[in-house]
């Protein structure tokens, strides 16, 4: 009987697995192997070993794209789990209303990101409402997009208004499931509202924050989209993200085998600091 009603489960979650070995697993196989070979348009492959890797080792662009791509990280991850850890506590707050804040909070979430991007685009704009509101406090126009220094903050903000909805989802979550009993306790100790947060609810938020954390680290470094839409790379590359150089060398120059190396190098980077992260992470024995 346990046979029959196994063979009946597999038999609904075929497709999916099809789907996902055709779409998911097929393609990064071809990408591996398509790293160590030189594809051209044409269609004409020729197997180059490790030769594309050792050109990407030696391609100042690469390292610039990986330079770029972790300052990104750096300061969107923490603004983001921040400002999601916040946004979780007052929405486990019971007051009247905080269904519908929930939604609201969580709106950026659903709303398609190129058209974020393109409404973030204005209001960076020199004449745009954030430069209007600076120039009524004296303040000059801010190049939000077009300073290389200004351009990786810029586009951090714009991650954390479009992600923190999300995280906030699942810290809120993890805060809801922690028993009250915990802080009730500290609280007849004497603990402040800091010393509540810092020994009872952060520890047991562990779990949550570490897929948080997981989570955007992997999605910071393969942020595409509010750079394709917003800056292109520019101004001078200061914004030329790794998976932004695998666009670039794979659909403007066609060096489809360059390309998928740097996927590959992208892939290895990403799980090392996954690894590290559940090390890191990793609960208390």
């Amino acid at each position: 009987m346990r046979r029959s009603g196994s063979g009946i489960a597999l038999l609904f979650v075929a497709p999916y697995l099809l789907l996902f070995l055709v779409f998911r697993i097929g393609p990064t196989i071809a990408g591996m192997l398509l790293s160590f070979s030189q594809y051209r348009i044409s269609g004409a492959v020729q197997w180059r070993g490790l030769a594309n890797f050792r050109a990407l080792f030696q391609d100042s662009l690469f390292w610039n794209a990986l330079k770029v791509t972790c300052i990104y990280t750096a300061i969107a991850v923490p603004l983001t789990v921040v400002v999601s850890l916040c946004m979780a506590q007052l929405c486990a707050r019971s007051i009247r209303g905080i269904a519908v804040y929930r939604v609201l909070y969580f709106l950026p979430v659903v709303t398609s990101l190129v058209t974020t991007s393109v409404i973030w685009q204005w209001l960076y704009a020199s004449d745009g409402p954030l430069n209007w509101l600076f120039g009524k406090v004296g303040v000059g126009p801010v190049p939000w997009l077009s300073s290389g220094a200004a351009v990786l903050p810029s586009l951090s903000l714009l991650t954390v208004w479009t992600r923190f909805g999300y995280d906030m989802l699942i810290l809120l979550a993890g805060l809801l499931a922690i028993p009250a009993e915990y802080a009730e306790a500290a609280m007849v100790d004497g603990a402040n509202a800091w010393q509540r947060f810092w020994r009872v609810t952060l520890p047991q938020l562990k779990p949550a924050l570490f897929f948080v954390v997981v989570l955007e680290i992997i999605q910071s470094f393969q942020v595409f989209d509010v750079i394709y839409v917003m800056t292109a790379g520019g101004p001078e590359r200061a914004s030329y993200s790794l998976v932004f150089m695998v666009y670039d060398q794979g659909f403007h120059y066609f060096n489809f085998g360059y390309a998928s190396a740097v996927g590959v190098v992208l892939f290895a980077i990403t799980l090392v600091v996954s690894l590290i992260q559940r090390w890191l992470f990793r609960e208390e024995s």
